[in-house]
C-alpha cells in the first residue's frame, strides 16, 4: 500500500491562483479538474497545510509503475491500494497496464477522480472511494502490517521479505519528505528502516518487493 499519497486534484481554494488557472488552460481544462502539481503550482502551494506532503504525483506513478509491472503482480499476489493525503484510496485491478508516460498517466487519474473509475471491456481497472486509512487496513484486515519509515527500527528487506507473506500489508509513504502522520502509524504493527538515507518510495517498493517475490516465486 502507498499511503498518505501525495496525490489530489486542485483544492478549490488554490483554483483561482494564476499558475493553476494557466496550466490548467494548457491542457483545455478547469482548474477543478487538473491534479495538484508542485512542478506547475509551486507559487500557489505556499498557501497549503502540510505542503511538503503534497503536490507529487510524479511518484505516485513511479511507484505504481514498480509495483504494478511484476511477476508478484502478474500472477495476482499481489494486491494494490494507494491511499491519498487527503482519505481517499484508489483500489487497483489485476493485470492493470497502467501508462509509462507521465502526461497520459496524470489524464487517468484525474479522470478517476471525476468519475469515480475507470474500466474497460467491462472490467474494472481502478476504482476510488473515500475511506481513511483504518478503515482501509479493517477492510482488507492483513494478519501483520508493517510500516516503513526512516523513524522506524533498523532492518532490512531481506530480513522483512522472510516474515510477511501474503495475509500482510506493507505500507509506504507516497510523498516526498516528512513521516507518516499518527493516523498511519497506529495500525501499523511494525515501522521499519531499511536505510540510513531517506529513498524515493520508488526504490523501496522495488526492493521489498524484489526480495519477496524472490522467496514466493524464485
Amino acid at each position: 500500500m502507498i499511503a498518505e499519497s501525495a496525490l489530489e486534484l486542485v483544492p478549490k481554494k488554490l483554483q483561482r491562483h494564476n499558475s493553476v488557472v494557466a496550466s490548467a488552460n494548457r491542457v483545455n481544462k478547469k482548474p477543478s479538474e487538473v491534479l495538484l502539481d508542485v512542478s506547475w503550482h509551486f507559487a500557489a502551494m505556499k498557501r497549503l497545510e502540510n505542503e511538503i506532503k503534497r503536490g507529487r504525483p510524479d511518484l505516485v506513478h513511479f511507484s505504481l509503475l514498480e509495483a504494478c509491472s511484476i511477476p508478484l503482480y502478474f500472477e495476482n499476489k499481489l494486491n494494490v491500494f494507494v491511499h491519498t493525503i487527503n482519505d481517499k484510496v484508489i483500489f487497483v485491478g489485476q493485470n492493470v497496464r497502467l501508462p509509462k508516460s507521465y502526461h497520459r498517466f496524470s489524464g487517468l487519474i484525474e479522470k478517476l477522480f471525476l468519475t469515480g473509475k475507470i474500466e474497460e471491456n467491462g472490467k474494472k481497472l481502478l476504482e476510488i472511494k473515500d475511506m481513511e486509512f483504518g478503515e482501509l487496513i479493517k477492510k482488507i484486515n492483513p494478519k501483520k502490517t508493517v510500516g516503513f519509515s526512516t523513524d522506524g527500527e533498523k532492518n532490512s528487506y531481506q530480513k522483512i521479505a522472510q516474515e510477511v507473506d501474503q495475509d500482510s500489508c506493507i505500507v509506504i509513504g507516497g510523498f516526498s519528505k516528512g513521516h507518516f502522520s499518527d493516523k498511519i502509524t497506529k495500525y501499523c504493527d511494525r515501522i521499519v528502516s531499511v536505510d540510513k538515507n531517506s529513498l524515493e518510495s520508488h526504490t523501496v517498493i522495488a526492493r521489498i518487493l524484489y526480495e519477496y517475490e524472490k522467496r514466493i516465486i524464485m
